[in-house]
């Protein structure tokens, strides 16, 4: 059992890897295939791949026979352009290109508002939904308070299973300053709508008259400051009008924040951390892997991104720097004075023989031939130089992020680990997307 515990609450897709210090590595295939496999959610640091890992995710099952929506978070609407979509919105629209495997691919972007507004209009009568979604205090929560997007992401989770429409769902999750606010903005949404604030703006109707407003404004008065001046002197009107509205469906929030959470727990679920081998990306992944642990959520493994390789790792950066050096001193690899040395070896004042060619001055092998190859030669060293000291500087970057690995994997022996290549461009298709998938399931390591 490691320090973290997460050992007891693994997804059980690793398997083992060369020598004793490797990490297990992390069976993509096994995961996506297996039925029992509902919900995949993709998670970690920004700028990490999370959006390009998913949408892959969500191509390779399809073409491997499941029927799979994506949903991402992403305001950059990279999803949309990949698949070839012109937008994403609230719904999930099917994918077309996908390889004829038996699977459906479908798409969507989480719109918060309309998601919030779904909620109110499935639990409130048409008349009440009405004034909730007219409420001006409403609006600003359904738009832009702080936890909204997260848990209406939860929110949209929790639909998207309960329909049952799809084997397999993978979730994108929000572009956050920090990945733990997916699995702590329900708790913090839920808490609010169903908590002591809540029952203090309940009060005047309860209390009645002036005693009531009275306990309001003592009861508020730690707490609206900040709303005052976000919304404006109307502000208690809005809110009272929207706390008597909403009434009925306060704990309703809580419930379903708790039953999506409960389904992040359960075993059809498998959460990837996504990370680049970077310290910062990979401190931050290594914190989310203890808080899975600790919230007893099914972690499948690590997904390392953007990794950096080299078709020639034999030749270390000392020996290539080195070479490097030699070719732009004239030393021991310098071509110019070797073959100085073979034209000397002839003999300057010697007799040509006769019948032999000898070369006249504007002849093939004069003097300006030599000094053109002698120019070339040169060339082709300075560019051989350059070349090796740029192979030096890829080497010190796979050295540094091995390193950077080694200390997670330390720290994390029991995490499943596959590696994706740096590529040299963004992915902007299905053929990325495709191609995407396929190193992460082979976990063919950089430079391969």
């Amino acid at each position: 059992m490691s320090a973290t515990g997460a050992e007891d609450h693994t997804t059980g897709t690793g398997v083992s890897g060369p020598g004793t210090d490797a990490p297990p590595e992390l069976a993509v295939d096994r995961l996506l295939d297996d039925p029992s496999t509902r919900i995949i959610v993709c998670c970690g640091a920004g700028g990490v791949g999370k959006t390009t890992t998913a949408a892959a995710l969500g191509l390779r099952a399809a073409e491997r026979g499941r029927k799979v929506v994506v949903l991402t978070i992403d305001p950059a609407r990279r999803l949309a352009q990949s698949m070839g979509i012109d937008s994403l919105d609230n719904t999930p629209r099917r994918v077309a290109g996908v390889a004829d495997g038996g699977g459906e691919l479908h798409a969507m972007m989480l719109d918060m508002k309309r998601t919030f507004d779904e909620i109110v209009e499935a639990h409130a009568d048409r008349e009440r939904a009405g004034a909730i979604l007219a409420n001006p205090f409403y609006q600003s929560l359904s738009a832009g308070f702080a936890g909204t997007q997260e848990y209406m992401a939860m929110e949209k989770l929790g639909q998207l299973r309960a329909r049952d429409d799809w084997d397999l769902i993978v979730v994108d999750t929000p572009p956050s300053r920090s990945a733990l606010d997916f699995l702590d903005a329900p708790k913090r949404l839920g808490s609010f709508l169903d908590g002591k604030f809540i029952r203090v703006l309940m009060a005047p109707a309860k209390v009645g008259g002036r005693a009531g407003m009275k306990f309001l404004n003592v009861g508020m008065s730690l707490m609206t400051g900040t709303l005052s001046k976000l919304m404006g002197a109307s502000l208690l009107k809005d809110v009272q009008t929207f706390v008597a509205a909403m009434d009925t469906m306060f704990g309703g929030f809580r419930t379903r924040a708790d039953a999506t959470f409960r389904l992040l727990q359960a075993p059809g679920t498998a959460f990837l951390v996504v990370a680049a081998p970077e310290p910062d990306a990979l401190r931050e992944a290594a914190y989310f892997v203890e808080r899975l642990a600790a919230e007893r959520m099914p972690l499948a493994g690590l997904v390392l991104n953007r990794v950096h390789g080299s078709g020639a790792a034999q030749l270390s950066a000392e020996r290539a720097l080195a070479a490097a050096e030699n070719l732009e001193e004239g030393g021991i690899v310098d071509q110019e004075s070797g073959k100085a040395g073979l034209r000397d070896a002839g003999g300057s004042d010697s007799a040509p023989t006769p019948g032999t060619g000898s070369p006249t001055a504007d002849g093939p092998g004069s003097d300006a031939d030599a000094s053109a190859d002698a120019s070339s030669d040169a060339d082709v060293d300075l560019i051989t130089a350059g070349l090796l000291r740029l192979h030096a500087e890829r080497m010190q970057v796979i050295a540094r992020e091995q390193r950077t690995r080694d200390r997670f994997t330390s720290l994390h022996p029991e995490v499943a680990v596959t590696e994706v290549a740096a590529l040299p461009g963004d992915v902007h298709d299905l053929a990325g997307l495709r191609a995407i998938g396929e190193r992460l399931a082979a976990g063919v390591p950089a430079g391969a």
